[in-house]
């Protein structure tokens, strides 16, 4: 699915191209210890197994539940035409090793710095291997961009790992719990180097960047005095940064404008039921924060909670509008292994499939609560197609450029797109998984 023309184009439009740290510093670690390492990110351009397979001696993918079956074929195929070794790792593997370890020839679990280079190297030879995770985040090696061979224009800065809060439908939490810092100092020692290497965007990929409102006003009043804004800056907060003006002020100075929040539902209950800890008025708030300090909101919405209605959902798109939201991303609730959303669908016998591709928050693999699994599927496009008008196009270009106007049609169009072929295919392709949702 990562590899489908469509996907990097909608990829392209939600903002600019960026590669996940954890192969960056695993790879920068083995670069430093005389290894030539290639580092590819699919979803950022073609590679060329054709001519890698025969010519390298390890493998290793970092997967996550979406990507897993991607991993576990292209695994297959490398033992198939080579002798390579294939390493895996990432939240995926980290969670289900067996199941990764039937395509690899070694699994490494959690935290890989501590044990990449004994793997490689051949002093760790069990088949599955923990991790151990740093106490001290400032031990970790910064990611090593110069082996990475596909495009990417924004560099992802991670000054924490895990999260403080432990939403029931969350693997990042878990994966790297508990929750760590780095040193500011150690934090800006890694933007600078972003300066240096020419990035013009970069991302704060922690889970909550604003978690620590202090913290985050110390690096943010840094990277001012220091004259580090790029050109964007995103990342992640919760609805309590509006309660902070001080915090919202240094957030638009440093250029940290294009913000991600979890609204997630429209419906208190559903929204105690994942520990959200957060009101309708919390929501409407941090809407209002953002407009008044230019700060673009990204509203995120989980579809399909068991104590939502179709009438919820129903909801979001104009909620979305009503609160001045410049994107919406509406996410079908996925079941990831190794979170309670999916103990609990195990348990209740509501899991559709184990394909795990369609683990993706697009596609539907459970049983809802309170409609049909095609109810639900449709519901994603629904909600979609109504927030991104093409009226809304027009707007978007006068407040923020025609760059962003174009962005805002081009989502407007997948989302029809998106929907047309769905509808299609649930009703006349029957190897199709919307097929098999219109009919369970």
């Amino acid at each position: 699915m990562r590899r489908l023309w469509g996907y990097r184009a909608a990829g392209k439009m939600y903002g600019q191209s960026n590669s996940i740290t954890g192969p960056l510093i695993l790879g920068g670690i083995l670069h430093r210890a005389g290894y030539d390492v290639d580092v590819y990110e699919e979803l950022n351009g073609r590679v060329n197994y054709k001519k890698l397979i025969p010519a390298a001696d390890i493998f290793c993918f970092s997967i996550m539940s979406s990507n897993a079956d991607r991993a576990y074929e292209l695994a297959d195929r490398i033992h198939a035409e080579s002798h390579a070794r294939v390493l895996m790792g990432g939240m995926h593997a980290t969670v289900l090793p067996c199941e990764a370890a039937l395509h690899a020839d070694q699994v490494i679990t959690g935290e890989g710095e501590s044990v990449i280079l004994d793997v490689v190297e051949g002093r760790r030879t069990e088949k599955i291997v923990e991790g151990t995770a740093y106490k001290n985040l400032d031990d970790a090696p910064l990611p090593d961009y110069s082996i990475l061979r596909t495009p990417c224009k924004a560099a992802n800065v991670l000054t924490t790992r895990g999260c403080p809060y432990r939403c029931t439908f969350c693997t990042t939490s878990r994966m790297f719990a508990p929750y760590r810092q780095r040193s500011i100092d150690n934090v800006m020692e890694e933007i600078r180097m972003y300066k240096r290497l020419g990035f013009k965007y970069m991302n704060f990929e922690d889970d909550n960047f604003t978690a620590d409102k202090e913290r985050a006003k110390d690096i943010c009043r840094r990277m001012i005095a220091g004259h580090l804004q790029f050109k964007e800056t995103f990342f992640f907060g919760r609805t309590d940064l509006a309660d902070d003006p001080e915090l919202l002020q240094l957030l638009h100075d440093a250029h940290l404008t294009r913000v991600l929040i979890g609204i997630e539902s429209l419906n208190q209950k559903a929204l105690d039921s994942i520990h959200k800890c957060q009101n309708i008025t919390n929501i409407k708030c941090a809407a209002e924060a953002c407009r008044k300090y230019k700060i673009r909101l990204i509203a995120s919405i989980v579809l399909g909670l068991d104590e939502d209605t179709k009438a919820d959902m129903d909801a979001a798109a104009a909620f979305a509008k009503s609160i001045g939201a410049y994107q919406l991303q509406p996410a079908v609730l996925t079941p990831y292994p190794g979170t309670p959303v999916y103990e609990k669908f195990s348990t209740e016998g509501r899991l559709l499939t184990r394909n795990w591709t369609q683990y993706d928050m697009m596609n539907v693999t459970f049983r809802p609560k309170n409609m049909t699994p095609w109810e639900l599927q449709d519901e994603f496009f629904t909600v979609a197609m109504r927030f991104y008008d093409y009226k809304s196009c027009w707007k978007i270009a006068r407040t923020f450029g025609p760059e962003y106007g174009f962005r805002r049609f081009g989502f407007a169009l997948f989302a029809r797109l998106g929907s047309h072929a769905a509808r299609f295919l649930s009703r006349h392709v029957k190897i199709s998984p919307y097929y098999t949702l219109r009919h369970c």
